[in-house]
């Protein structure tokens, strides 16, 4: 189908797992982040593509906490609530008298077919001069649209990750008032609960390596089971087998590094109202060494599952192909 089923789908609904980060007011779960992470690894152990449109387009909720009350209003107490977008700055804000004209294109829009809102960055302009910020680099702004607002160019054709959809979406000469646009940063909250005070940046990193370690551990399973079904005593098998065994206790040594610097940052933000520095650098080096491994462990098991993993129609190769997909996403594809 190339995305999420309609019971897929409907388990999301029914759960309110796209409103994970977003206040009860709003129908939302309230969620901290401790319990969003441990939620979203299960569900990447269940379904990758799931767990990946749940991630993206629930962390796109976490939004609400920096968006103009009035606009959140109108678009966050939808039952449906399901907002896609994109991080790149590949479009152009230009100021108007009322607010900005938007032009551009973003790629990679996971949950698009499925979106009731869009958020995406623009470089701003005055009278096609770009506009600087404070410290003298241009000034980039973040905007939210409707769905109607938007066209969505249905271009996802991963080997991975398909169910996703993870398509493009493009905006023309549309008019949009200042009350669209918003600043993702602690000062700028308008909601002040913890969870709009942690940092962007080890938020995406946490939410993505958490979805990369649940695919790692089914692969690992599936692993383990096939190397089982090719030759229960020979000791080919057997050296396989240790191998997996490894790599699982490996994991769960990191993993659980990584929920422990989770939860201390966490409890910081809790107890002190901040985070230091040293923790959110540890919290980063946490969820990438998560990510290494992952990939690690995939590449070493990979090669002794035998051609019956390269078939499509084994759940072990859409995890493979789920993984390789995932983990191109621009927070670690440089390693």
């Amino acid at each position: 189908m190339r995305e999420l089923h309609p019971q897929q789908l409907a388990s999301i609904y029914k759960n309110n797992w796209l409103k994970m980060y977003v206040p009860e007011k709003y129908g939302g779960l309230a969620l901290t982040l401790p319990e969003i992470l441990r939620l979203e690894e299960a569900l990447s152990w269940c379904d990758g593509s799931t767990a990946w449109v749940v991630t993206l387009c629930s962390g796109a909720g976490w939004f609400v906490g920096f968006i103009d009350p009035r606009v959140a209003d109108a678009l966050f107490a939808d039952a449906k609530l399901c907002v896609a977008g994109s991080g790149a700055m590949t479009g152009m804000a230009e100021i108007t008298d009322d607010g900005y004209v938007l032009n551009g294109r973003w790629n990679y829009a996971s949950g698009a077919l499925h979106a009731t809102a869009f958020t995406m960055n623009c470089s701003v302009s005055r009278n096609g001069c770009a506009v600087c910020a404070a410290d003298g680099s241009p000034q980039v702004s973040t905007f939210i649209l409707t769905r109607e607002e938007v066209l969505v160019d249905t271009c996802w054709n991963s080997m991975g990750m398909i169910a996703t959809g993870s398509h493009a979406f493009s905006v023309e000469n549309l008019a949009v008032t200042n009350e669209r646009c918003f600043t993702i940063a602690p000062g700028c909250a308008v909601l002040q609960a913890p969870l709009y005070q942690y940092p962007f940046l080890q938020l995406a990193e946490t939410t993505l390596a958490v979805n990369l370690c649940g695919m790692a551990v089914r692969f690992i399973e599936l692993a383990e089971a096939m190397f089982r079904e090719k030759a229960p005593a020979s000791d080919v098998t057997g050296v396989a087998l240790q191998e997996a065994r490894e790599a699982r206790e490996t994991l769960h040594a990191l993993r659980t590094g990584f929920y422990e610097q989770v939860d201390q940052s966490w409890n910081a933000l809790l107890s002190e109202h901040r985070i230091p520095d040293a923790q959110l650098l540890a919290v980063s080096a946490a969820s990438h060494a998560l990510v290494r491994h992952t990939r690690a462990v995939v590449n070493r098991l990979y090669p002794r599952c035998g051609l019956k993993a390269a078939s499509t129609e084994r759940e072990i190769n859409r995890v493979w192909r789920n993984i390789h997909t995932a983990g191109q996403h621009a927070l670690f594809s440089s390693g």
